[in-house]
């Protein structure tokens, strides 16, 4: 008998995440949430069903390390090195103030001096997968206030590091703090980032490229879940990093390669999934029981963190030289505390500087600080809007330059392109050409970088796996254009889209000709399929030089398209059109003939060339720059490139040849 117990916790936790997202998404509620609460469902606090907490902990540590890492690879150090006096000075006195604050509320509940150092630690520190997730549904991640809060983040995760070094110096039973291994710690953690920047710069970048040219995308997913996770774990062991941060750094030394836009796309599907995990390990925490027990103290607590640090953070981005929505992205991505909060409490429940009931404590208000957060992110754009109400506060908060308008308020009758590849970018510029104001989604940070440069209205995020398209303003939009390459994506973006704006037009790219009868039974109004029309363009030059008249070309492939697209194929339909078409050049063999620059034909009408009497052909059609005329005039004037259509017996169209255009040209 197989244990099956590894696969039986995966599909349990991943099913129960599944219908909790899915419920809550369609109460438009945060899918956090529902994850979190399928975590609840399956832990050994509720009847039924319970799943080991030790096996879903360790996939959600998979989670963060491919969180982090696909984080990484969207930024670089050359980015956080822009953001290096916010993010230190204003780290460090955000986290002084709130152990500050946890102490005093501790001293106000009588717990001991050390219990009180352990709950101001433990609410001065925010979790970064709960920030990062939150700001990449929100489109945040890409704007310079959502680099600063990055910056804020690793720099809390470095000071992690030497807290838990630290902390079990704090119990009465230990010795005096060891301040010489706190620096050896502080010098591995400096050794592992320059070592990163110097060695791993250059050779990660190399091997991948390497890897690359085998052609084997097995081989190039396995060198990137094998750098990812090596490094996170190498980083943790030999230098006492931890996991979050090593992997954010092999990330940001990987976008240095220029396959970073292939790692990122094949490293979302590992990212997506075990970063659900992590928060239904979150969840399997949570004792109910403890929290209708001990409703006052844990409400006390959750508005300290949730509150008391938003005005904390604000108050600390407040005096460097940020636009005021800087202050405020910061302040909602810190008003919650995660995983190193966990980490924190543990450690102290082990060195008896906590009781069970305080540990429980602050647990419990971790977690309606990550339940609150998602809603904190969403009042950042109200909250912005009456403050600029108050003239003279605004002048003084915004005093250091204007942030930048939202999407929602600066764009309106515009067109709405998610994906900016190949054929995006192909769109991008005619719209760009014509004038006609577009905005652009793409979920790669250096796409929406240069096109950020440019002034182009952006977001950041990928259509398919988050709320970014309820802040494309579709509801005022004149058209959304979806170029994205998987097909599963474009039907996730198209079938959100019609939820958002019913009535917006949509045009849609399919991969396969099933995926336009999917296409439009999910609301696209317009597919296309760029095999098909490549081949059919094909189709019709092969026919236009065997010299096929051009109408019935036209006919056939429409009709081609239509049946294709109709999604009802009928290839024997296509074959009787073409077998009418070839039955028909048959039997009146119309000639077409280029008319050359240099011909006597040029510049002369019809009448003047007396074609008919001098040849015997007779012209029955012109067809110039795509158009076709039939029968034309006697005072039609004949253009150099000109395609004419001739009647007639092999020697009459050879003299047309000779007297008329002087040369060949088909």
């Amino acid at each position: 008998m197989h244990n099956l117990s590894l696969l039986e916790n995966i599909a349990v936790a991943l099913g129960t995440a599944f219908v909790g997202g899915l419920l809550f998404q369609k109460l438009r509620l945060p899918t956090i949430v529902g994850y979190l609460l399928a975590g609840v469902a399956i832990g050994p606090f509720t009847p039924g069903y319970v799943s080991d907490p030790e096996t879903i902990n360790q996939l959600a540590e998979l989670g963060i390390v491919f969180l982090m890492f696909g984080v990484g690879v969207h930024f670089s150090f050359a980015d956080l090195w822009k953001v290096r006096d916010i993010a230190i000075i204003g780290t460090l006195g955000q986290m002084a103030t709130m152990l500050a604050l946890g102490y005093g509320l501790a001293w106000y509940w009588g717990w001991t001096p050390l219990a009180g150092v352990m709950l101001g630690l433990a609410v001065s520190i925010a979790s970064t997968i709960v920030m990062l997730r939150g700001f990449m549904d929100l489109g945040l991640l890409n704007t310079s206030h959502g680099r600063v809060a990055v910056g804020w983040r690793v720099m809390e995760d470095i000071a992690t590091v030497l807290i838990l070094l630290v902390i079990p110096n704090l119990s009465a039973q230990s010795a005096a703090t060891d301040w010489r291994a706190v620096g050896t710690a502080l010098l591995a953690a400096l050794g592992f980032l320059m070592f990163m920047l110097f060695a791993g710069k250059r050779f990660i970048p190399w091997l991948l490229l390497r890897v690359a040219h085998t052609r084997s995308r097995e081989l190039f997913i396995l060198a990137i879940l094998a750098i990812s996770l090596g490094i996170a774990l190498g980083a943790s062991l030999l230098f006492g990093v931890s996991l979050a941060l090593g992997a954010f750094v092999a990330g940001a030394v990987v976008s240095e390669s220029p396959l970073s836009h292939r790692i990122a796309s094949d490293l979302l599907p590992f990212r997506e999934a075990f970063s659900v995990l992590f928060f239904v390990s979150i969840g399997m925490l949570l004792d109910p029981r403890y929290l209708l027990g001990h409703i006052e103290p844990i409400l006390i607590l959750a508005s300290l963190v949730v509150f008391g640090k938003f005005l904390v953070a604000w108050a600390w981005v407040l005096p460097f030289p940020r636009p005021a929505r800087t202050g405020l992205v910061v302040a909602a991505g810190s008003s919650q505390i995660g995983e190193f909060s966990f980490i924190l409490g543990q450690t102290g429940l082990g060195l008896g500087l906590l009781g069970q009931d305080q540990y429980s404590l602050i647990l419990a208000a971790a977690l309606v600080s990550i339940v609150v957060n998602p809603l904190v992110l969403k009042v950042i754009g109200p909250l912005e809007r009456g403050l600029q109400k108050i003239k003279p506060v605004w002048r003084w908060l915004n005093r250091y330059g204007q942030a930048k308008k939202s999407v929602d308020a600066a764009v309106a009758g515009h067109v709405v392109v998610a994906g900016y590849g190949r054929v995006g970018t192909h769109i991008v510029d005619v719209l760009g050409e014509l004038q006609i104001p577009y905005l652009v989604i793409d979920s790669r940070i250096e796409r929406i970088e240069r096109l950020t440069l440019k002034g182009v209205p952006t977001l950041l995020g990928d259509t398919a796996n988050s709320d970014i398209l309820e802040h494309a303003a579709l509801e005022r939009a004149r058209l959304l254009v979806v170029t994205l390459p998987e097909e599963a994506a474009t039907e996730l973006t198209v079938a959100a889209a019609k939820d958002i704006a019913p009535k917006l037009p949509i045009i849609a790219r399919a991969a396969t000709r099933a995926g336009v009868k999917r296409l439009s039974a999910l609301g696209a109004s317009l597919v296309i399929h760029p095999e098909l029309e490549g081949g059919l363009q094909v189709i019709r030059h092969t026919l236009l030089h065997l010299g096929f008249p051009m109408q019935e070309v036209r006919r056939y492939t429409d009709t081609v398209r239509k049946e294709n697209y109709d999604a009802l194929v009928k290839a024997q339909g296509e074959h009787e059109l073409l077998r009418e078409l070839l039955d028909a050049s048959e039997l009146i063999d119309i000639a077409w003939r280029k008319v050359p620059p240099g011909s006597s034909l040029v510049g002369m009408t019809l009448a003047e060339s007396a074609m008919r009497t001098r040849t015997g052909a007779t012209l029955v059609a012109i067809s110039r720059d795509g158009n076709f005329i039939l029968n034309p005039a006697m005072d039609t004037m004949f253009l150099v490139d000109d395609r004419i259509g001739l009647l007639g017996n092999p020697e009459q169209i050879a003299a047309v040849e000779t007297q008329l255009l002087c040369q060949f040209h088909y």
